[in-house]
């Protein structure tokens, strides 16, 4: 009737086929949450937890074989391309993807393939060699300042602030631009762009492991700070520092590509993969693997570093109840 409000049984609902199939389709579809916004519960939901294990599962996989393979490239990259990148063959120059040149070549005839296999090594030596002095200075610094608090930690971290007030590529073109272009100046001046974010988040984390009660009871029994920073207050700060530094080694590479793009990168006679994008870019409205192919290689280093880093704060940090 107009004007009436009919209220339809819930067990007839849920009898009828329809909403059958929608109480089956609905907990697939929104995740953990089943129809009317009730947590998916029985086989449902271990349903979704085991695809969502296999998929996280798959990805670290996909990740980790990933950087591998650049590993491979860095240490032994005779195996995987050519004896030879820099050969000029004026012939077979803007030649696209073949089965011979996968990445095809470019404006000179180098093969982009074999460029980008022997670009891994400066590439991972950036990255690693500049997160760890970088990180190591950074955590001292926080772990320091986080613990000891004080006069010490407040004027510490301002200047860490007016550090973080400036974005890493900005802070490494200030160092870079003052010293001559070679290998171990880029590692030094992207160091020191990270030391401020290492400082920072592992500041955070001493302040909190300070506050804890085993610290307080360590300090009361009477050990030297030194000793409790030690056994107490590092140990508890190796997880984030960890998954920062995993990350921060592909930021690392990002930066390092970029300088190398603007023209301020070390001047290796093997190109590395920030001057690869560089060389192809008056060439990639038509020959666009130039610069497509290193971008794609840096992206997916990116990808996979984050991944790993993600799953390494997943097994380092205490399971709670």
């Amino acid at each position: 009737m107009d004007g009436m409000d009919v209220r339809v049984p819930a067990d007839q609902v849920a009898a009828t086929p329809e909403a059958g199939a929608d109480m089956r389709v609905l907990p697939l579809i929104l995740g953990r949450w089943g129809p009317l916004g009730r947590p998916a519960r029985g086989p449902a939901r271990r349903q979704i937890r085991q695809a969502s294990r296999v998929r996280t599962r798959t990805g670290l996989i996909i990740a980790v074989a990933y950087l591998v393979l650049l590993v491979g490239w860095a240490i032994i990259p005779g195996v995987f391309a050519g004896t030879d990148p820099t050969a000029v063959n004026p012939l077979a120059a803007l030649a696209g993807p073949s089965v011979h040149n996968f990445f095809g070549t470019d404006q000179y005839g180098r093969s982009i393939y074999d460029e980008l296999v022997y670009g891994a090594r400066p590439a991972l030596e950036v990255g690693v060699g500049s997160t760890l002095l970088g990180g190591a200075a950074g955590s001292l610094i926080g772990i320091a300042g986080g613990y000891l608090g004080g006069w010490f930690d407040l004027v510490v971290m301002r200047l860490i602030d007016m550090l973080l007030a400036l974005p890493g590529l900005l802070l490494a073109l200030i160092f870079i631009a003052a010293l001559p272009r070679t290998l171990s100046n880029e590692i030094f001046a992207i160091a020191i762009a990270s030391v401020p974010v290492f400082a920072r988040v592992l500041r955070g984390q001493a302040v909190q492991v300070r506050s804890r009660r085993f610290v307080d009871a360590a300090t009361v029994s009477g050990l030297r700070r030194r000793t409790i920073v030690v056994r107490h207050v590092i140990p508890n700060c190796v997880a984030p520092a960890t998954e920062l530094a995993t990350v921060y080694v592909g930021v690392a590479i990002v930066i390092a590509a970029s300088l190398s793009f603007l023209g301020l990168g070390p001047s290796e006679v093997v190109p590395d993969w920030g001057t690869l994008i560089q060389n192809g870019q008056g060439y990639i409205d038509h020959d666009w693997w130039i610069s497509v192919f290193p971008g794609v290689i840096v992206t997916l280093a990116v990808i996979s570093l984050s991944v790993l880093g993600d799953r390494l704060r997943g097994a380092l940090e205490p399971v709670r109840g």
